[in-house]
């Protein structure tokens, strides 16, 4: 039955409680009507209305190879004719989960042994931190439960999850976070560093306020701490120098188990395979989702290290079965998504590409943006970057929150075609294009990008809200 895009739009406001949507606005109109999407293609998207946008997000970080390949469509109509669906539990599987897992452990930085199976990164950080616990109560230490997560750390917005991420709005009026969780400082030299502090300076500090949190909740309280090697929804943000390196050597020394959460950065955003080898990070527990299926069917993963799974398998004749699961762990269509979009992501070099495509694109963003009166700062590394916008340069001043700077410069840009996110807590816009990304394209979304900064700037110099 064919419906008109008004009835569509009528039925999905009546129907549908959307994520990060002002729930009364959208239900009574409001706030206007959905996009409809109908169609993507390469590193653009359509709407039902005949408008194009080039997507400079790639979704939520997550379509990594570009929208519309046939060969991973391909594949999941394929295994969806063989076997649509059987569970993992007890030791079934099916070829290309056995396939997808042995893939994951070798192509994994550090140490890996086992894949445990989900349907997205806020999923399988619950099962980090279950993980975490469970290791630490079949080696006999049932105190050691406490997980240390980074204020605008990004984790998910489930239970556990929801309570690692390091932003307040994802707490508020949800009772979160749980009382397990702690969160230390966010590793922003612009924002976070003393006068005259180097980025070194800064690291060290951060891991010595990471050492005294550890000492002030007592070491044998504590299991875990988990981070993205590149802060995501948080801002966008890389480590400052030596950062990782300063926080690694506090961990090792009180016995704190590293989670790194390679969900955006996982599969080649930074120009390598993974974060981790990017920035020396030696992790116990891998969280991969988005580029791991490039988002065209659902699935997520915790890799999980040797010094972990070795207790666990130590424990089993004590306490039994591994008593986690899903019902679609291991999913036979998410698993034979994967190994098409991973097939894609080695032969084409995406990891490469998203190193070379994305040094031009941090280039090209530094010599348009950096020098603009409203942009403090300009970062990134690969394919992903973050514009911060502030009143006043020279005294580092925030522009007042209800001007949504930030907001308004992502809606200039949206009405220009191309989609770059207004990012939380702060003015800030971010870039995440699919890894597939060419220069010509960078070119285009620059340049949009400019001409939407240049007509909010020019408006908030004539309100006077620039120094």
């Amino acid at each position: 039955m064919d419906h008109s895009l008004s009835q569509i739009a009528e039925m999905d406001r009546a129907s549908v409680l959307h994520p990060f949507t002002q729930a009364k606005d959208y239900a009574s109109g409001k706030a206007g009507d959905p996009t409809i999407v109908t169609g993507g293609k390469g590193i653009r998207i359509q709407d039902a209305k005949g408008n194009s946008y080039i997507d400079a997000f790639a979704g939520l970080y997550c379509v990594n190879i570009g929208y519309g390949r046939d060969e991973v469509a391909d594949a999941i109509s394929k295994q969806a004719h063989q076997l649509a669906y059987y569970h993992s539990y007890a030791a079934h599987t099916t070829d290309q989960l056995a396939i997808l897992s042995d893939r994951l452990v070798r192509m994994a930085p550090g140490k890996m042994s086992k894949v445990f199976y989900g349907m997205s990164g806020s999923d399988a950080n619950e099962t980090q931190a279950k993980l975490v616990w469970y290791y630490n109560n079949l080696r006999g230490k049932p105190g050691k439960k406490k997980i240390i997560s980074r204020d605008r750390g990004y984790h998910g917005c489930s239970v556990v999850s929801g309570s690692m991420t390091g932003m307040s709005f994802y707490h508020d009026h949800m009772d979160l976070p749980m009382g397990l969780i702690r969160h230390t400082g966010a590793p922003h030299h612009y924002w976070g560093a003393e006068p005259g502090e180097s980025e070194e300076q800064f690291s060290a500090r951060r891991a010595a306020e990471l050492e005294a949190m550890i000492l002030r909740e007592g070491p044998d309280t504590v299991g875990a701490f988990i981070g993205e090697p590149v802060l995501g929804t948080g801002g966008i943000t890389p480590p400052p120098a030596g950062y990782w390196a300063a926080i690694q050597a506090v961990l090792r020394k009180y016995d704190v188990l590293l989670i790194a959460d390679e969900v955006v950065t996982g599969f080649g955003r930074t120009g390598v395979l993974f974060g981790c080898t990017k920035y020396d990070i030696e992790p116990d527990l891998i969280t991969v989702a988005k580029g791991l299926t490039s988002a065209y069917v659902p699935l997520s993963a915790a890799i999980i290290g040797e010094k972990v799974y070795k207790v666990i398998e130590d424990g089993a004749d004590k306490v039994g079965a591994f008593s986690h699961g899903y019902t679609y762990s291991g999913h036979p269509i998410g698993v034979a998504c994967a190994n098409a979009v991973l097939d894609i992501v080695e032969r084409e070099d995406l990891p490469g590409n998203a190193r070379t495509t994305g040094a031009y694109f941090q280039d090209r963003l530094r010599q348009v943006f950096a020098q603009l009166p409203i942009v403090g700062e300009v970062r990134g590394v690969g394919l992903m970057a973050a514009l911060e916008f502030v009143a006043d340069r020279d005294k580092k001043q925030r522009f007042d929150p209800a001007l949504k700077v930030g907001a308004k410069i992502s809606a200039a840009a949206r009405a220009r075609g191309l989609i770059a996110r207004a990012m939380p807590h702060g003015d800030i816009l971010g870039f995440a294009p699919p890894l597939v990304t060419t220069r010509e394209e960078v070119d285009a979304i620059v340049d949009i990008a400019e001409a939407a900064v240049r007509e909010v700037m020019d408006q908030l110099t004539r309100e006077k809200a620039v120094a």
